[in-house]
């Protein structure tokens, strides 16, 4: 897995959005049982912190030690650092195995032999992604699109399209659960939404290329039809939910 976030991990802990509570309700509902979940490429915690609400026990990877320093402190939680591919946990002991937003970047028939080796019987493994973030104001959104395809368009590494993609190119051998739709929503102000396009690769590989931060330049783009930069606007990214046993 390539490493395009250490370097912003902070950023990332901080501006990345959660993801929605009917989501981890699907995940409980669709496991045999809830004694433990394995949360595969945590990052800094968010889809972890979730998961504890409804297992008993998370243990959260991540091949970034710098990502997990970041990650938020739980008695039921473990964080370890390991690659998806060789987790190291024992045959046979997860309930449920999540992906966040992180399946593009692995080695998939690796991670899908090491998923069947770690899921208990009838264990589910449920994968998601959310696409480009849609402003509610369409000035601003075509703003953001401009930044996300043009401005730091060429620094998205080649894994990204795969995302853009709705995983529909993904292999997915596994007996496929039907999930139900859902949205992830933030009323964000403006800092908040320019910190979360800091969070991105193409922005840290921009940023580390020219020296300069794009996002001071996608700020004034919007300053006049945001108006008051702490008046929240809504930001929505429909989820990709691939679950199967």
């Amino acid at each position: 897995m390539p490493d395009y976030f250490s370097a912003q991990a902070a950023t990332y802990a901080a501006f990345r959005p959660t993801y929605p509570r009917e989501l981890f309700a699907f995940v409980a509902e669709s496991a045999p049982r809830r004694d433990l979940v394995w949360d595969c490429a945590t990052g800094s915690g968010q889809a972890a912190l979730a998961l504890v609400d409804d297992f008993a026990r998370v243990i959260a990877t991540d091949s970034s030690a710098k990502q997990l320093a970041h990650a938020p402190p739980h008695e039921r939680i473990e964080y370890r650092v390991a690659p998806a591919e060789d987790c190291g946990l024992p045959d046979g002991c997860a309930d449920a195995i999540t992906v966040a937003q992180a399946l593009h970047w692995f080695d998939l028939d690796r991670f899908y032999a090491e998923a069947r080796r770690v899921l208990a019987p009838r264990g589910v493994l449920v994968i998601w992604s959310y696409n480009d973030a849609v402003l509610d104001d369409p000035a601003l959104d075509a703003e953001l699109q401009r930044y996300n395809t043009t401005t730091v368009g060429p620094y998205w590494p080649p894994e990204r399209q795969i995302v853009r993609d709705g995983y529909r190119t993904v292999p997915f051998p596994f007996d496929r659960i039907e999930a139900p739709p859902f949205t992830l929503t933030r009323d964000w102000t403006l800092a908040e939404l320019s910190g979360y396009l800091r969070s991105w690769s193409a922005t840290a590989r921009y940023v580390s290329e020219h020296g300069a931060d794009p996002v001071v330049e996608f700020e004034r783009s919007v300053a006049a039809g945001w108006g008051d930069p702490t008046r929240p606007r809504r930001v929505s990214w429909p989820l990709v939910v691939l679950a199967g046993r």
